[in-house]
Order: C-alpha cells, then sequence, then structure tokens
C-alpha cells in the first residue's frame, strides 16, 4: 500500500519542538435554549496523531465535533482548527480538511472510481484516484459499482473522498460503527497509514479496542464536560484497582464469598485491592473444586474500566446535583 508524503504546510519545527496543535479547543460552551450540551470544554489535537473522543451517548462529542467542522457556531469559548475559527472558515479552509460522517449516501450507480473522480474534482490539490485507490485497498474495485458494495468497503470509499483533496485535517465520526472485526481492522490500517504520513486525525469512536489501537491522545467527555484527557495507556491507570479475571468453567461451583459478586457473564472480573489475598481464595477454591486455573489473569484495568469508571462517576456527580 502506497503512503503519501506529508506535506508540511505549518513549516519546520525548531529542534526538540513538540507537535503543533491542529485543533484547539478553549472553554468552549454550546446551548439550545436553556439545555447546555458542551460546558467549558478544552483540548487540543497534535499535528500528525489520532486523537481520540469517547463518551456515551449524550456526552456532547456529536456537538463539539460539528463546531469543529464548521457545522454549528459556539455559544461562547475559542476554538481553532489549522488556525482558523470554522464558523468564519472559507473556500480554502474547507480543502484542508476532510469528513467521514457517521452516515453518507452516494449514487449507487456510480463506479468506485467514478465516484471518487466526481468529489476529487471539487479540490484543487486532489490525489490521482489510482493513488487513492491504492491508500484504500480498493485497487480491485475500482470498476465495482457502489450499491454492490459491503458495508466495509463503502466505509473505505467514504474514507477514500475525505482524502482524495490531501487533507491536513482528517475527522472520522465513527467510521467503524456496523462493521465487522475484519473490515474495521482493515479501516484501521488505512488510517494508521494516513497518520504515519503526517495526517492529523479526530476520532470519535464507542470503541475502545478503536482508541486503543489509533489514538495517542483520548478525549473523555460525560455529561457535556472533559472528565480525562490522557494517552491510553494514562487513562488505564485512571480505572483504579487491579483486576483479577478468570473465565469460570461450565458448571463450576461457587465462588468463596467476596468474590461470587464479581461474576458477570459467566467470568470472574474481580477490581482487587488485596491481590495476594483475593487470589488465595480462588486457589483454594480451586483445588477444593479441582479445576484448572488456566487463563487467570491479573493486571491493570482495562480501557473500558478507566472509561466506564470515569463516565460513570461523573454521571453520578451530575444526577446528585
Amino acid at each position: 500500500m502506497a503512503v503519501p508524503q506529508p506535506r508540511g504546510r505549518s513549516g519546520p519545527q525548531p529542534a526538540g519542538a513538540g507537535p503543533v496543535s491542529v485543533v484547539i479547543v478553549e472553554d468552549l460552551v454550546k446551548r439550545y435554549g436553556e439545555f447546555t450540551a458542551v460546558e467549558q470544554v478544552s483540548f487540543t489535537a497534535p499535528s500528525g496523531q489520532v486523537t481520540a473522543v469517547l463518551g456515551p451517548n449524550g456526552a456532547g462529542k456529536t456537538t463539539t465535533i460539528e463546531i469543529l467542522e464548521g457545522f454549528q457556531a459556539p455559544t461562547a469559548g475559542t476554538v481553532r482548527v489549522l488556525g482558523t475559527d470554522p464558523a468564519r472558515a472559507d473556500r480554502g479552509w474547507r480543502a484542508r480538511i476532510g469528513l467521514v460522517l457517521q452516515s453518507t449516501s452516494l449514487d449507487a450507480q456510480l463506479t468506485v472510481a467514478e465516484a471518487l473522480a466526481l468529489f476529487g474534482s471539487l479540490y484543487p490539490a486532489r490525489r490521482r484516484v489510482d493513488e487513492v485507490l491504492d491508500l484504500i485497498d480498493m485497487a480491485t474495485d475500482a470498476r465495482t459499482r457502489i450499491g454492490a458494495l459491503s458495508g466495509g468497503q463503502r466505509r473505505r470509499v467514504d474514507l477514500g473522498i475525505a482524502i482524495i483533496g490531501r487533507p491536513e485535517m482528517l475527522f472520522l465520526d465513527e467510521p467503524t460503527t456496523g462493521l465487522d472485526p475484519e473490515a474495521r481492522r482493515r479501516l484501521w490500517s488505512v488510517i494508521e497509514n494516513l497518520t504515519a504520513a503526517g495526517t492529523t486525525v479526530l476520532l470519535t469512536t464507542h470503541y475502545l479496542e478503536e482508541a486503543q489501537r489509533l489514538a495517542s491522545r483520548v478525549v473523555v467527555l460525560a455529561g457535556g464536560r472533559v472528565v480525562a484527557d490522557a494517552s491510553p495507556d494514562r487513562l488505564r491507570a485512571m480505572g483504579g484497582l487491579p483486576v483479577i479475571r478468570y473465565q469460570l468453567p461450565p458448571s463450576a461451583p461457587a465462588l468463596p464469598a467476596g468474590l461470587a459478586e464479581h461474576v458477570d457473564g459467566g467470568g470472574l472480573v474481580m477490581p482487587s485491592a488485596d491481590v495476594t489475598a483475593d487470589l488465595a481464595a480462588l486457589v483454594g477454591w480451586a483445588r477444593q473444586y479441582q479445576l484448572d486455573l488456566t487463563g487467570l489473569e491479573v493486571g491493570p484495568p482495562s480501557l473500558e474500566d478507566a472509561y466506564l469508571a470515569l463516565t460513570h462517576e461523573k454521571e453520578g456527580i451530575l444526577h446528585h446535583g
């Protein structure tokens, strides 16, 4: 798969300088009448990296992204994308960004190559169609009609349309929702190739594995506010206690008191304040019933553990006022 070369429009950076922030959000507020969807949100997205925005439904993700894309104006606060206020951006700015929305509608009779050529004609510095086909791993499907594509192939076409104008900034709004695992991983590979070449990506997703795989930064929203802004590894550390994980054998006898309450779906997932004592209880139980503990894991909280802890805590604070 060919990889495009970065153009470096921002100019050379001083030796030792960190990545330039392509997206800057400061004290962003968005209200709809008396309802506040986004309240005092601040974060940045470094150049050439993937920043993932996570949060439950209603957290303010879509509103924030639509403001960054220029589709909505903020009530208050400052927003800059590629140095420009999106609400006042011109056609030149729009030619520098790419969008993959949650859903799109393309003419089912167009071939993949025709769809790319059509959208490419709108950009002054577009990529060649064959280059984009190679980037999205669809060179052999160039003459296939859009209506005959699988869901995963159509999402790759959406991504191809978004990158044909050589965007410096790419917004991906839940790009792999509904895809099977293989199609999701193929799209991940395309995104990784783009960022390796210098494209900055802001990603919203409900798949924590996706954020773990792709993102250098993770911003978690809950109740319209930022509740965490860290690398995936640092975010995992916010999940609290180490976790004991063990998939119970079929028809296993009841676990000892203190362990049984952490069984969910046939597996033990237990945050532990005293790993040694809890493991001793688990091993004693396994010996008593001559059970195999193969597959037992003890490790830090998963990204999901941290995410749930952060979002539930914030929602609880909001609920209790």
